[in-house]
């Protein structure tokens, strides 16, 4: 039968099914291929905190959703135009959210009567034919087909079984006319140890990719051009891999070590995991029994000269405030990032949320101000990290980063930057032009910054006081003197203020004065964006505004909001930068607060500016 190619612009995929499954697996190796390709992708791992949960069960399901396309995205895609299910529980549990009309492939032999009742259908979905009106059926006996091509290698039934993600990743591959060779190198080098592993492996993706090319069921492949990124030498990078470059970069502009201090905690732990392995670059790391232990050893490391780091997610972060404060009172450099996820308590770990904004400004105990900056995608987790660093060693301050699940988990295609091209970061530690009357005055700040000198311990001249009491300016002796506290709190909040100086006009998206201004911040800045497009190309007086600097905000930002009729700020919380917003401009602002454990997506704030313009 005759095969056809058809352009198009973009499409979004889902794999889902077990979390044993392989669909993170497959995601990803797509997501790379797809890199190289050369198309923009935005990708969203969404895998359950139960990981061990009952295989077939609606809380085992894993998916990884990638949206990939020739021109300049920003989201991994509101619904999904191909789903993949390997099982009835992925079927159930995301045929919502495909487009009708849409390629629904499934795994014809785990559609068996026990999965079908664990999942909850009374009858088979792939023929009772209640399916086949919204969605094009493609249902295929995976098993069979990697049970054929693997036969006579010796493995067991189980190990051939599992290669089935690899059928369906060719499948794709030949649907979307991707390379097979990246794919392959890569199950080549995982494992090596492991030649019958490659092998079946590359079998079964190679039967996936002839079934598509042989069958009769597909007649048509899908041409995704390059999508016209700036020149540049790029690579495919997860946002937790982008943040720990970025501390990497920073720890070498600096020429300082990199200590990391952290209690492993989903979505943060990768972070660890990357450092761990980069001991060449001068890092050390250090794997804590709890969050305390994390947060202080980076307080002992800051206070001996390194660049120190520590991570976590919101409940870490509030078990670190007590030490947090000590660092703030210490005016110690040091980057606090918290990787967010759904909560409260142990929450919704695997799932993302950006409800911390709050804790960050205000979760310590006593006037303890610190600055706050927010990454706003995948690869921009590399600048923030960067930023973060940067600041806590000018201003001589803690800094907390906020990133989230979806964009630590997420990836999409970032040009590596040159070294030399980033902002300097200069740092010079305290010498004997810190003494006055020949006393060492460790609280003899920079007039600019406010900045204290930075003494290394052990250094002739420079014994200073350490500790969580009050300090008196300049001598940094005890001092419980209520005008002295005044001023204290007073200087440390100038400082967080004074950063201002560092953030760069806000880019305003759009035209500066109109109908309608999105703000946002964090994860969300992709659904913002693309709303903003959409609604522009429909000709509303509609413009974006993404915050990084959450605390200080921009010096410039009153005058630009109070130019729009309309303000409006989507957050997955409900309403945490409203709030400040409110309280700092007196602006009536309106809120999309929408808390499902996934990114927003830019439908519904198209719909709510809509809905708010009267169109």
């Amino acid at each position: 039968m005759k095969k056809t190619f058809k352009n198009i612009e973009n499409v979004v995929i889902r794999f889902a099914g077990d979390s044993g499954d392989g669909m993170q697996l497959a995601g990803g190796r797509f997501s790379d291929t797809t890199a190289i390709v050369g198309n923009d992708l935005s990708t969203l791992p969404d895998y359950p905190a139960e990981i061990r949960a009952p295989a077939g069960s609606l809380a085992g399901v894993s998916a990884f959703q990638i949206h990939f396309s020739s021109k300049n995205i920003h989201t991994p895609g509101d619904k999904v135009d191909v789903l993949v299910a390997m099982n009835p529980a992925a079927l159930k549990v995301h045929r919502a959210e495909l487009e009708p009309g849409g390629m629904l492939i499934c795994n014809k032999a785990s559609f068996t009567k026990k999965n079908l009742t664990y999942a909850g259908f009374d009858s088979n979905p792939l023929e009772d034919g209640s399916l086949e009106d919204y969605f094009n059926v493609f249902a295929i006996d995976m098993n069979k087909f990697v049970s054929e091509v693997c036969a006579g290698m010796g493995l067991t039934p189980k190990t051939v079984t599992r290669t089935k993600n690899l059928f369906a990743l060719g499948l794709l591959y030949w649907i979307y006319d991707r390379p097979l060779d990246p794919t392959k190198n890569w199950l080549k080098e995982k494992f090596a140890k492991r030649p019958e592993l490659i092998e079946a492996n590359i079998r079964a993706m190679e039967a996936g990719f002839n079934y598509g090319e042989t069958t009769e069921i597909f007649t048509t492949r899908y041409k995704i051009d390059k999508a016209n990124l700036p020149a540049g030498r790029y690579r495919n990078i997860v946002g937790n891999y982008a943040a720990t470059l970025g501390l990497i970069a920073a720890a070498e502009k600096s020429k300082l070590p990199l200590f990391y201090g952290s209690y492993p905690i989903t979505p943060a732990s990768d972070i660890l995991h990357h450092l761990s392995a980069l001991k060449h670059h001068n890092v050390k790391t250090f794997q804590a029994e709890d969050e305390i232990a994390g947060m202080t050893s980076i307080i002992g490391a800051a206070f001996t000269g390194n660049l120190s780091v520590t991570a976590s997610s919101g409940p870490g972060i509030a078990l670190k405030g007590e030490a947090l404060g000590l660092a703030i009172i210490a005016e110690l450099p040091m980057v606090i990032i918290n990787v967010q996820r759904g909560g409260p308590s142990t929450g919704l770990p695997t799932k993302t949320e950006q409800s911390d904004l709050l804790q960050a400004l205000y979760g310590r105990n006593g006037e303890a101000p610190l600055p706050v900056i927010a990454a706003a995608t995948p690869g921009d987790c590399f600048y923030a990290a960067y930023e973060a660093c940067r600041i806590a060693l000018k201003y001589m301050t803690p800094v907390m980063l906020l990133t989230d699940g979806y964009l630590a988990n997420g990836s999409e295609p970032w040009a590596i930057p040159n070294l030399d091209d980033l902002e300097p970061i200069d740092v010079s530690f305290a010498d004997t032009s810190s003494k006055v009357d020949g006393q060492f005055m460790p609280y003899l700040r920079n007039k600019e910054t406010l900045a204290r000198p930075w003494a290394i311990p052990g250094t002739a001249g420079l014994e200073h006081r350490i500790g969580g009491l009050e300090k008196e300016d300049v001598t940094g002796n005890v001092n419980y003197d209520p005008e002295n506290h005044h001023h204290m709190t007073l200087t440390r909040q100038q400082k967080v203020n004074n950063v201002v100086n560092d953030i760069p006009p806000t880019e305003i998206y759009g035209k500066s004065s109109g109908e309608l201004l999105i703000l946002s911040w964090g994860g969300t800045m992709g659904a913002c964006r693309s709303a903003a497009e959409d609604l522009q190309d429909d000709g509303k007086s509609v413009s974006h505004v993404h915050l990084r600097w959450l605390n200080p905000l921009p010096k410039d930002l009153g005058e630009i909001l109070i130019r729009f009729k309309n303000v409006l700020i989507p957050e997955i919380n409900m309403g945490q930068l409203i709030k400040l917003i409110r309280a700092e401009y007196l602006v009536d602002a309106h809120g999309l607060n929408i808390v499902r454990g996934k990114p927003i997506g830019k439908g519904v704030i198209i719909e709510k500016i809509n809905e708010r313009l009267g169109s």
